[in-house]
C-alpha cells in the first residue's frame, strides 16, 4: 500500500474526505503516480500535489481518475463538489491551467499580447509579417480596397453615361415588381394557410422527446427510479437548494434533461435519511452502511426545480429542510 504523507492540519474536513477517498482508490487499484499520470493526462507532480492535499484536482482530472481507478464517478464527483466549496478561491483555476501535461497544453504566446505593426496588423515598412501573422488579413484588405475602387469607377463612369430611357425603363420595372409582390402577399388563397401550417413542424406534438445518449427516462417515466442508473446524474445535474442540519447537508438535485428532481444528504452517517417531496409525492433514501456518508432518494418528475423540497432526518432526531 502507498505510504501517504500526513495531510495539512489546516485542511478543511471536506477536502480531507475527498483526498482520503482518492488515496483509498489508488491503494485498491495498485496504480503508481506515474501510471496514474499516463492514464489521466495529468503529470506525476500534479497527482502528488492532488493526493497530498496541496491542490484541488480539476473536474476533468477527477473524471479521468475515476475511469483509471474504476471507482464510481458519481460518488467521487459529489465529494469533489464539497471539497471545492471549502477550497481557497482561485486555487482551482491555477491547478487547472498550470498542471496539464505539456503535450496537451495550448500555445498562449500571442493570445492577448501586443502585436507588431500598424493598426491593421500589417508589418509596415520595417519588414514582412511573421509566419502565421496577419499577412492574410492584409491580402483581404487589398481586395476590399480594390473592390471599393472598382465601385467608385463604376459610379463615376457607367452611371453618368447611362441614357435616360434606360433609367426610365428600370424605374418602370421596379414599380411593376413592387405591385406584383404586394398582390401575392395580399391575395393568398384559402388553401395557403393550412398548407403552411401542415408543413411547419410543431415541437410540442412529439410525445417522446429526443434524449441524449445514456439518458433512459424523462418526466413521469423517471419517478421512482435511480438517477445514476437512468443516466440523469453526472454533468446533467445541478443543486438547486441546500440546507445544513447539524453538520449534514441536505440538497435538492435537479436534472433539466430528465425533468426530474431528487434529494441528497452528504456528510451524513448510518441511520440518517433524506426525503424529497413534490406535491403529494414522496421519495426516501437512507444510509445503511457504516462507510457511507451520502444518500440519495429516487427521482420525482417536476416541471421546475422549485417544486421539490428535500428534508433530512438524522439518527440523532434532528430534522431540517431546504
Amino acid at each position: 500500500m502507498a505510504r501517504w504523507k500526513p495531510l495539512p492540519d489546516e485542511l478543511d474536513p471536506r477536502m480531507v474526505e475527498f483526498v482520503v477517498h482518492m488515496r483509498r482508490a489508488v491503494d485498491r487499484s495498485g496504480l503508481s503516480t506515474p501510471a496514474l499520470a499516463e492514464r489521466t493526462g495529468y503529470s506525476r507532480t500534479s497527482w502528488e500535489r492532488f493526493l497530498d492535499g496541496r491542490l484541488l484536482a480539476p473536474r476533468r482530472a477527477v473524471d479521468a481518475f475515476a475511469e483509471a481507478t474504476g471507482i464510481s464517478p458519481v460518488h467521487l464527483t459529489t465529494l469533489w463538489e464539497l471539497a471545492e466549496q471549502s477550497w481557497t478561491p482561485g486555487s482551482h483555476d491555477r491547478a487547472t491551467t498550470q498542471l496539464r501535461v505539456p503535450p496537451t497544453a495550448l500555445p498562449t504566446r500571442e493570445v492577448g499580447g501586443p502585436t507588431e505593426g500598424n493598426s491593421w496588423g500589417l508589418a509596415g515598412y520595417k519588414g514582412p509579417s511573421r509566419v502565421g501573422g496577419s499577412g492574410e488579413g492584409g491580402a483581404n484588405e487589398a481586395v476590399e480596397d480594390g473592390s471599393s475602387l472598382a465601385t467608385a469607377v463604376c459610379s463615376e463612369t457607367g452611371v453618368k453615361s447611362a441614357p435616360r430611357w434606360l433609367t426610365f425603363v428600370a424605374g418602370t420595372l421596379g414599380v411593376v415588381a413592387l405591385a406584383g409582390a404586394a398582390f401575392l402577399l395580399t391575395d393568398s388563397g384559402p388553401d395557403d394557410t393550412p398548407t403552411a401550417a401542415a408543413n411547419s413542424p410543431s415541437p410540442s406534438t412529439s410525445p417522446h422527446p429526443t434524449l441524449p445518449p445514456g439518458v433512459k427516462c424523462n418526466g413521469p417515466t423517471c419517478t421512482g427510479k435511480d438517477a445514476e442508473t437512468m443516466g440523469c446524474a453526472d454533468d446533467l445535474v445541478t443543486t438547486t437548494a441546500r440546507a445544513t442540519v447539524a453538520g449534514t447537508q441536505v440538497e435538492v438535485r435537479y436534472s433539466k434533461t430528465c425533468g426530474a428532481a431528487w434529494g441528497r444528504i452528504v456528510q451524513a452517517g448510518p441511520g440518517d435519511a433524506v426525503q424529497v417531496t413534490v406535491g403529494k409525492t414522496h421519495q426516501r433514501g437512507e444510509i445503511t452502511t457504516a462507510d457511507d456518508t451520502i444518500a440519495y432518494t429516487p427521482m420525482i418528475a417536476v416541471r421546475t426545480p422549485g417544486e421539490a423540497r428535500a428534508c433530512a432526518e438524522l439518527a440523532s432526531g434532528r430534522k431540517g429542510c431546504t
